[in-house]
C-alpha cells in the first residue's frame, strides 16, 4: 500500500554514505577535479535523483557507488561496507544510459545473463526472469530479440536485467535520456510504480528538472569544476504521483528551487 514519506513507519536506515568524497583524474593537461568534498547519506527506500550540467560529477559519483571509479579522498560505503565488497555481494543493480542488450540473445536470455554468470540453477533463473519481466510489463516478450522491441521496451528489459538478482539498490545513469518525451513520461510512471512495489533504494542520474522532481524523494543538485553538491531538496510531493501532478503549484515550486540551485552552482564558476 502506498504511504506518505512522512509516515513514521518509513525506515531511515542509511544504505549509501559519502563523507568528504574526492576524485581527481590525472590527465596530460593536468588534474581534473571530478568530485570535491561530497557529503551525502541515502536512506533505505529513498529515490534520490542527481541533477546538474555535464561535467558536474553526477555519473562519476554513481560510478563510485558501483566500484567503477576509485575515489582519491574521503570515504564511501554501500550497506556499511566498501563499494568493492558491496559489488561482490551483489548489493546493487546498475542501469546504463544505453540498454546494452546483446542482439543475438532473446530478451529472456539477456535478462538471465547475470544470473547465468552468478551460477543460479536453471529453474531459479526461469522463475526470476518471468518475475522481473512482469514487473516491467514485458511478460510475453521473453522470446523476442532486442531489434524487435522499441527503444523504451529495450530500456525496460535493461531494468529487468538489473533487477534479476533482487538487489536492494538500483543505480540508474540517465536510463531514459535518449527517449522521446512521450515514451519517457510513460517509463517515469512505470518506474515509480516499480519502486512502490519493490521498495528498492534508487539513485538516479538525470539532466531533466521535471523528471527529477516527478520521480524523487530527494533531489541532489550538483555543479561543475569541481563536482560538488550545492543543494539537497526534500520533496514534499505525495508518494503516489499521477503525471498531472506536474501542473500543481507544489511541483512547480520544487522545480523552481532546483533551477535556482543549478543557477547558483554556475555562479561559483564566474
Amino acid at each position: 500500500m502506498s504511504r506518505d514519506r512522512g509516515d513514521t513507519g518509513v525506515t531511515t536506515e542509511t544504505v549509501i554514505s559519502a563523507k568528504g568524497l574526492n576524485l581527481t583524474f590525472q590527465t596530460n593537461d593536468g588534474p581534473v577535479h571530478a568530485l570535491r568534498d561530497v557529503d551525502l547519506d541515502i536512506n533505505k527506500g529513498d529515490f534520490v535523483s542527481f541533477i546538474g550540467p555535464s561535467g558536474c560529477g553526477k555519473t562519476t559519483f554513481l560510478r563510485c557507488m558501483a566500484d567503477l571509479e576509485t575515489p582519491t579522498g574521503g570515504s564511501i560505503t554501500v550497506n556499511g561496507v566498501s563499494p568493492e565488497e558491496a559489488r561482490k555481494s551483489r548489493a546493487y543493480g546498475y542501469v546504463f544510459q544505453a540498454a546494452g542488450l546483446y542482439p543475438w540473445r532473446t530478451i529472456g536470455r539477456n535478462v538471465s545473463l547475470p544470473l547465468e554468470i552468478m551460477g543460479y540453477p536453471k529453474s531459479d533463473i526461469a522463475d526470476r526472469v518471468q518475475r522481473v519481466l512482469e514487473l516491467v510489463d514485458l511478460a510475453g516478450f521473453e522470446k523476442k530479440f532486442p531489434w524487435q522491441l522499441s527503444g523504451g521496451m529495450q530500456q525496460r528489459a535493461s531494468i529487468a536485467r538489473a533487477l534479476a538478482f533482487d538487489a536492494d539498490i538500483l543505480l540508474m545513469d540517465e536510463p531514459f535520456g535518449a527517449l522521446d518525451e512521450i515514451v519517457r513520461d510513460h517509463l517515469n510512471e512505470q518506474l515509480l510504480k516499480l519502486w512502490d512495489r519493490t521498495d528498492k533504494t534508487i539513485a538516479f542520474v538525470t539532466h531533466s528538472i521535471p523528471e527529477a522532481v516527478y520521480l524523487s524523494t530527494r533531489i541532489v543538485v550538483m555543479s561543475p569544476r569541481p563536482g560538488r553538491i550545492t543543494d539537497v531538496i526534500e520533496s514534499t510531493l505525495p508518494r503516489e504521483r499521477p503525471l498531472d501532478i506536474r501542473d500543481t503549484p507544489e511541483f512547480l515550486e520544487i522545480a523552481h528551487r532546483v533551477r535556482e540551485g543549478l543557477r547558483a552552482g554556475h555562479a561559483y564558476d564566474d
